[in-house]
């Protein structure tokens, strides 16, 4: 009996599984990435905007290590000798002539540049819009409450890149905001004039700035924000995705395209196109031409200088407040210039990172939540966030306020009184308005629930009327509508029988914050059905996490 031998390619295979077997039986990657190719995706467009996040870093790094190649982050002053004629003789930077060089001497120099300021933008503007969209869904609450801190991380880290990169080009624009944020630190009570000595490296501008600007850059920033991201991401994948409420969708599974290949095909296609419209803008609109702002100057200022929009509303709070200084103790509070500049950020990130644990401390211990919020469902607090939405509007407006001037030919002094008051009227008129639109799209469903959908039809009723005729929702609309989070102010520590009742503004704030609600119609069958839709993962339905 002939012995068939193993041919040289059956050996290569042979060993190639043995070896995967070895890995796998002391790594178990097989098994940790076939479940992880499996992994449930939620199809719907919002959860894109941290992919785009995600894909516009990925630009920035691409760009940002080429353009580290040509880029010299050195202050030493010499005459200009490239090839951009109007500056040739005239003393710039090393840094600000190696901008120059990049956009005019290097092949495709100034369309990586460009791509990677247009990136950078998109970056912010896609984690502002991101957490916008966790927040007014509620996909912070437990048990994501230390991603949301994470998210807001990002964001800030994301701030401080964009404004360390901004001001790299040593250019007139740059260079005054610059000297705006000198003047920020300068305000600080006791120690401003210490720490601006010790991040300028002495008087300004000095000669270390842009060096260790570009230190931050290229290495500190860049290194944390892609730890964070991996973190962000690890919580993501072991929290799961959170879900719109649609029939077969509680709050113990996930529904959604499985990782590999569906959701694959749509995440890269997701970078192709982010890439390509990157990569248009660049080429089909000009951004921060640093040629036509020249060197910085310390005795210069760009006229209608205003800064890259997520820091405008910085720009817009220090030209909105009035001038106001103190004395005290032989220290000057240059209150105009702290409030703005240093009071107003730590307060606004110091809500960010507190709310979930706000909401919370209102709410009381609460089961996990895996479903989404509709924005109408909790009114108080989409009204909170379209408020702060609309101050920051008023104080990016303020911050071209200059150019508004001009443009339209109003004086700047009317300008200025008539954004002062907007910032406090346009909020609180947006506040009691979204709150209204709420609690009347909550009314509309429930007409919905009760009459049904108009069908376009007239009918003749049995009293000689004419009426039109409606038929009921659909099971998908009234799952979406019935399937809610509706907690109940709190009324602890309030009994009759004590002499202190404890609690009492958490409750006051709870009643502000939940009191006003649209009931809907359930059964209790469906009432039943809702309790189980809406029951966490190992809980009993009906017995709450308390």
């Amino acid at each position: 009996m002939a012995v068939r031998r193993p041919s040289r390619q059956e050996g290569r295979e042979g060993r190639g599984e043995r070896v995967v077997t070895a890995v796998d039986r002391r790594l178990p990657v097989a098994s940790a990435g076939k479940e992880f190719l499996r992994k449930a995706f939620p199809d719907h467009w919002s959860f894109l905007l941290g992919e785009l996040a995600l894909y516009s870093l990925l630009m920035l790094v691409l760009t940002g290590v080429w353009l580290t190649f040509f880029f010299h982050p050195d202050m030493t002053e010499r005459p200009y000798t490239g090839s951009y004629v109007p500056l040739r003789g005239t003393f710039t930077t090393e840094a600000y002539a190696s901008v120059l060089h990049i956009s005019f001497d290097v092949r495709g120099g100034l369309l990586v540049r460009q791509v990677h300021h247009w990136a950078a933008l998109v970056f912010v503007a896609a984690i502002g819009v991101h957490l916008l969209r966790v927040f007014f869904t509620g996909a912070f609450r437990r048990p994501r409450e230390v991603n949301w801190t994470i998210g807001v991380t990002l964001f800030l880290l994301s701030l401080l890149e964009g404004f360390c990169g901004y001001s790299l080009p040593d250019d007139l624009l740059s260079g005054t905001g610059l000297r705006t944020s000198q003047g920020i630190v300068l305000s600080i009570p006791v120690i401003g004039t210490y720490l601006s000595f010790f991040l300028f490296g002495g008087q300004f501008p000095g000669h270390e700035i842009i060096p260790r600007l570009y230190a931050v850059h290229i290495l500190l920033v860049p290194g944390v924000l892609l730890a964070l991201v991996g973190a962000h991401l690890t919580f993501v994948v072991h929290h799961k995705h959170t879900q719109w409420a649609e029939p077969g969708r509680t709050n113990s599974n996930v529904i959604g395209k499985p990782l590999f290949p569906q959701y694959t095909a749509k995440s890269v296609g997701l970078l192709l196109i982010l890439s390509g419209l990157l990569a248009a803008m660049a080429a089909l609109f000009q951004i921060n031409p640093v040629w036509s702002f020249g060197p910085y100057r310390a005795d210069q200022v760009s006229l209608d200088a205003q800064p890259d929009w997520y820091v405008g509303y910085l720009e817009g709070a220090l030209r909105l407040m009035p001038a106001w200084e103190t004395d005290v103790a032989g220290h000057t509070i240059v209150w105009d210039v702290l409030l703005p500049g240093v009071v107003l950020p730590a307060v606004l990130f110091l809500v960010l990172y507190a709310y979930p644990f706000f909401e919370r401390w209102l709410t009381g211990p609460r089961p996990e939540q895996h479903l989404c919020d509709r924005p109408r469902n909790q009114p108080t607090r989409t009204a909170l966030g379209a408020s702060a939405v609309s101050a920051y509007a008023v104080l990016l407006l303020t911050g071209g306020q200059d150019v508004l001037a001009y443009l339209f030919r109003l004086p700047v002094e009317f300008l200025t009184l008539t954004l002062r008051t907007a910032l406090f009227v346009v909020p609180f008129l947006t506040y009691h308005l979204t709150k209204r639109a709420c609690l009347g799209l909550q009314a509309a469903d429930r007409r919905r629930i009760l009459d049904g959908v108009r069908t376009g039809e007239v009918r003749r009723t049995a009293g000689g009327g004419y009426e039109e005729a409606h038929t009921l929702l659909s099971r998908e609309e009234a799952y979406r509508i019935l399937v809610r989070d509706t907690p109940r102010p709190r009324a602890e520590g309030t009994e009759a029988w004590r002499w202190f009742h404890r609690h009492r503004l958490r409750n006051a704030l709870g009643r502000w914050y939940f009191g006003k609600s649209v009931q809907m119609p359930a059964t209790a069958w469906e009432k039943r059905r809702i309790e189980v839709v809406r029951a966490a993962p190992g809980e009993v339905p009906g017995r709450g996490d308390e």
